[in-house]
């Protein structure tokens, strides 16, 4: 192996298979099959299926308008899907369209918008909601001082919402969604706009709960977080499933490994080899300007880069980015 092969190599972080194995051999707690939604002529959700298993976390990929927040809504009982002879949806046993209020009992949600009261302190937007589950005030009161020092916001308990910055916002919508102990986490864009630091802290959280038998979705535009976090993650395109699989294994089975950078597009190899055909194994992708190429061999790539100086161009392992590119396109879409 060349050296260059093993500089990529060490960066390279590939997701332990024994989670994967240990989540699909558990029963499934949710089951979808042959899920339709429509809103007039726009298809929203065509023909879905997928079953998840308990205390997985799974994720949903896609462009806006792919259908995960429709998605989301109809698990949770918010929207009504179109049932057929094949439709059938199953959460925790229950059916969405007849059992709405055990699902949300069973259930917490994040939606992509923090709905905090801004009235109200850190510690009295929790106690608000205990409420409504009926919560003994005990009870309720030990679970709040819990889920703030889980998310390290006890020294924020009296503060008003307005005093807190975006990443605090965001982890006390998140400890109000578990205050009830509920088996299932619906997270819809959980981490969008968070700063790096807060968003490494969400995702150890998830990770620790999730370790702690919770059930996670989570529906997200940050392919790094659907890697790090989900065993199993489904992509979407126009209401359809495009792919599901865990993160890696589809990295390894859908997409080349190894991915070639240029800033300048005057120095891309098809300008400067227009009557020669690029090297066997490598493919160009010119919907990116400057364009990108692929291949499994890292050497081939650096001989295409030729004599471009370092600073010029970047060989890299191929991600889960790439690969949502591959699958849905470069280009926006109308919901986009």
């Amino acid at each position: 192996m060349s050296t260059l092969n093993r500089d990529v190599e060490k960066t390279l972080a590939f997701r332990p298979a024994t989670a994967y194995f240990f989540h699909t051999m558990a029963p499934p707690v949710i089951t979808v099959d042959h899920l339709h939604k429509s809103y007039g002529k726009l298809k929203a959700l065509d023909d879905l299926s997928f079953s998840i298993p308990a205390s997985a976390c799974y994720g949903f990929l896609g462009p806006n308008g792919a259908g995960k927040s429709t998605l989301l809504r109809v698990l949770y009982g918010m929207c009504r899907c179109e049932h057929g002879d094949e439709t059938a949806v199953d959460v925790f046993g229950f059916n969405p369209k007849t059992h709405e209020l055990e699902i949300k009992f069973l259930s917490g949600v994040v939606p992509q918008d923090n709905n905090l009261d801004d009235e109200l302190n850190v510690f009295q937007n929790l106690w608000v909601y205990s409420k409504f589950y009926g919560m003994r005030k005990r009870e309720a009161k030990e679970r709040i001082h819990s889920l703030l020092e889980f998310f390290e916001l006890s020294e924020k308990r009296k503060a008003k919402i307005r005093e807190l910055s975006g990443g605090m916002k965001r982890r006390l919508t998140i400890a109000r969604a578990l205050l009830h102990a509920p088996k299932l986490l619906i997270l819809d864009e959980p981490t969008t706009g968070l700063d790096p630091q807060v968003r490494h802290l969400i995702w150890e959280k998830l990770r620790q709960l999730q370790k702690e038998g919770l059930t996670i979705l989570i529906t997200t535009h940050y392919m790094e977080e659907a890697y790090r976090l989900c065993d199993t993650v489904l992509i979407m395109d126009k209401g359809r499933k495009v792919l599901e699989g865990p993160p890696q294994g589809l990295l390894n089975a859908h997409i080349e490994r190894f991915v070639l950078e240029l800033r300048d597009p005057r120095g891309a190899p098809a300008v400067r080899m227009r009557d020669n055909p690029l090297p066997e194994g490598v493919r160009y992708d010119a919907s990116q300007d400057p364009p990108v190429y692929y291949s499994g061999n890292a050497d081939r790539l650096a001989e295409l880069a030729g004599t471009e100086s370092p600073g010029e161009y970047l060989i890299r392992p191929s991600n889960l980015e790439d690969l949502f590119l591959k699958l849905t396109g470069r280009a926006l879409n109308a919901q986009q």
